[in-house]
């Protein structure tokens, strides 16, 4: 399936970049097994020096998406710190240009590659070209020639939003609350049933289950304002005065959420837990007592896991089959300290 750079972005602004994955790859985003922990990933950044006499490949899936980019700065930084040769390339969204970096992968010597194009249907193709060198999968599987996984935990992200969600009602009102709203967008298939079933899990471990007439789980299809106008044609349907709990595949749709529940003069009966920490929901989480936790997907960290992880592949070294980002709970408590520069969006 081939979709132009510009449909991907749009994609991209819609559900975020792993919800996008599987949009555009369907079956090739790591599934997650949720009774089994993820595999433990041992690193936290490269040591200065270990890269050197290396020379690795990075094919970018395009540095003009802001995700993609913030992927792309942490492995350079990585790479300088390491002594590492990078050679980098920007497939730029499409698929002939992502077979023209697999080619200069070859041509300029990589030992191994960091593998971040988005058409995993190319993958044979695009692996051949730079000779199946060991390939560490950026997000989407490339068979033949990847020997690890690296991307988000889906359903772990999902599960520390529902834990630190539950945690803050139980130490409210003992866990009390009208409804439970899940905003989804089922179109992305497995994506969303990892976040969306880590947030229930994770919420009912701390709340219990939660009884069928108080869940309501509604497709909004990912973005702020199919949220906004779904949420604004079900508030109605909800008896003013309780507690919502709002528990939003990204943080689009949770904004969305809240935007209706604002114009309905409703919005401190929500309680919000949400995914992705993301610059747009800043003042929402310093300031708003009803957004109570978020999800960090950390892209500004790839870089800490994949350059000493490659560096050890081309060592000889045994490496976990899946190396998945540590996400972290985000809430007003420890925003500021994970990411300083969200200061200027604290306005309360």
């Amino acid at each position: 399936m081939h979709r132009s750079a510009t449909s991907v972005r749009r994609l991209l602004a819609t559900v975020g970049l792993g919800a996008l994955l599987a949009a555009s790859a369907p079956g090739l985003v790591a599934a997650q097994d949720a009774s089994a922990p993820p595999d433990v990933n041992p690193y936290t950044g490269a040591t200065p020096g270990s890269g050197e006499g290396k020379t690795v490949g990075y094919i970018s899936l395009g540095d003009s998406l802001p995700f993609v980019k913030l992927v792309s700065d942490s492995i350079r930084a990585e790479a300088e710190i390491a002594g590492l040769e990078l050679v980098y390339c920007d497939s730029k969204v499409d698929q002939a240009e992502a077979l023209a970096c697999a080619q200069q992968m070859k041509v300029q010597g990589a030992q191994a590659v960091l593998n971040f194009q988005l058409y995993a249907e190319s993958s044979t193709e695009i692996c051949g070209a730079y000779d199946n060198v060991p390939t560490i999968a950026i997000d989407i599987h490339q068979d033949p020639c990847e020997v690890v996984f690296m991307g988000a935990d889906n359903f772990h992200a999902g599960e520390i939003s529902g834990i630190a969600t539950a945690q803050a009602l139980q130490a409210e009102n003992g866990c009390t609350y009208d409804k439970v709203l899940t905003l989804e967008s089922p179109a992305v298939g497995q994506v969303n049933t990892d976040r969306v079933g880590g947030m229930l899990a994770g919420f009912a471990s701390v709340c219990g289950e939660i009884p069928a007439d108080k869940l309501q789980q509604l497709g909004v299809g990912g973005t702020t304002d199919q949220a906004l106008e779904s949420v604004t044609s079900v508030l109605p349907t909800i008896p003013p005065g309780g507690i919502l709990v709002v528990l939003s595949l990204n943080d689009d749709m949770a904004l969305g959420a809240l935007a209706a529940a604002r114009t309905a003069g409703r919005d401190g009966e929500l309680r919000i837990g949400s995914q992705g920490a993301d610059p747009s929901a800043w003042t929402e989480i310093l300031c708003n007592p009803s957004w109570i936790a978020d999800s960090a997907y950390f892209p500004e960290r790839y870089g800490k896991t994949l350059v000493p992880a490659v560096i050890d592949l081309l060592d000889g070294k045994a490496l976990p089959r899946n190396l998945f980002i540590v996400h972290e709970a985000i809430s007003k408590d420890n925003l500021l300290t994970i990411y300083p520069e969200a200061e200027s969006a604290k306005t309360c």
